[in-house]
């Protein structure tokens, strides 16, 4: 059984203090004392940038109020059908509006302090066979390197490499600031169109990669009942299925209530491969669950730059015109070979712009 900790949404009078501390600190941001003091200025603007959208988002639903109140009162006046009616309209919307403004405030404050959750990346070869994880592997080399220019530390989780030197799978985590802001939106199909070393005629396939981005939680944030794994212990295996290990030091840990399994031999020691497993389960779970209550939000989900579905084709790399696509905004970029080197911050800055023009759209 998974029992998880969730947030409540922030009561009235929470918002308004965070309206207050957010309008405290313009004012102290301002003063010639903060502006000369480095560090002070640094914490302000920090704190100020965790408040600002919840801190926006309530003065708009408390202007929205007054509008109403207005509204209200021009009610109690004497009017024709038509105009009355008109007016209860825009009351019905400007309500509506609130409730997505309120419920988009506990979401927003909820993905600020995610910012700096750590994250474990999926990416496995779909279709395309051989090149689909030759392709797999070049994904992964994207990321590490992006990681790598961030600052962000990577660790290798269970994978599956062929004997070309792809992957069927390949599972890391990341960790440093800003890394699920940032890495989000990968989620979903990466289409590569290129000729394999080994097409002899020269013609060009498609193939397809699946990247999902997971959350990993913290212990607190979702437990799961010890009764609920089976984990078995076995004999690592390389290439081939020849034995690596003299010792059973992998580990297979099966969720017993929908059959989820991971395994992990990439350590020799037994318990870091549980602990590896056990971290990659929890992310999984979560993701499970995630998917659960997002379908429940389809209007919200409309709203969103991308679904995050890795069913979803989100990104098509072209060797032949060295040009990347990302389908979900139309951003069409002709240097792959610097983004396959790990330069993405021009999509992922594009990516997070267009889905702040939405938000601000709907408000």
């Amino acid at each position: 059984m998974i029992k998880s900790v969730t947030k409540n949404m922030f009561s009235e009078s929470e918002l308004q203090k965070r309206v207050e501390r957010y309008e405290e600190l313009e004012g102290l941001m301002s003063s010639a004392e903060v502006i000369a003091d480095k560090t002070r200025y640094s914490q302000y603007a920090k704190e100020l940038s965790k408040l600002s959208q919840a801190a926006l988002m309530y003065r708009q639903v408390k202007k929205h109020r007054v509008e109403i109140e207005k509204l209200e009162s021009t009610l109690k006046e004497k009017h024709d059908a038509d105009f009355a009616a008109l007016v209860e309209e825009e009351i019905r919307d400007l309500k509506s509006r609130n409730e997505a403004l309120l419920a988009r405030i506990d979401k927003a404050s909820g993905s600020a302090e995610e910012e700096d959750q750590d994250i474990i990346m999926e990416i496995r070869a779909g279709t395309g066979g051989q090149e689909a994880s030759l392709f797999a592997a070049d994904l992964y080399r994207m990321y590490t390197k992006y990681a790598a220019r961030k600052g962000w530390n990577v660790e290798a989780l269970p994978s599956h490499p062929t004997e070309l030197g792809g992957f069927k799978e390949v599972v890391f985590g990341i960790k440093g600031k800003g890394v699920s802001k940032r890495l989000r939106f990968e989620s979903g199909a990466h289409r590569v169109q290129r000729v394999p070393t080994t097409e002899a005629q020269g013609r060009i396939h498609t193939s397809a990669v699946t990247v999902a981005v997971l959350t990993e939680p913290k212990e607190v944030d979702l437990v799961i009942d010890p009764k609920d794994l089976k984990i078995d212990v076995f004999r690592a295996s390389g290439h081939g299925g020849q034995s690596v290990n003299t010792a059973d030091s992998a580990v297979r840990i099966t969720y017993l209530p929908s059959a989820l399994v991971v395994t992990c031999q990439d350590e020799r020691s037994q318990l870091k491969n549980k602990n590896k497993a056990m971290r990659v389960l929890r992310a999984r779970l979560l993701e499970r669950r995630q998917e659960e209550e997002f379908k429940k939000l389809t209007q919200e989900r409309r709203s969103q730059v991308g679904s995050g579905d890795r069913s979803e084709k989100i990104r098509t790399y072209n060797f032949p015109d060295r040009r990347v696509t990302d389908h979900r905004i139309g951003l069409t970029l002709h240097r792959l070979e610097g983004i396959l080197d790990g330069d993405l911050d021009e999509i992922i800055d594009a990516l997070i712009k267009a889905e702040s023009n939405k938000q601000n759209q709907a408000l």
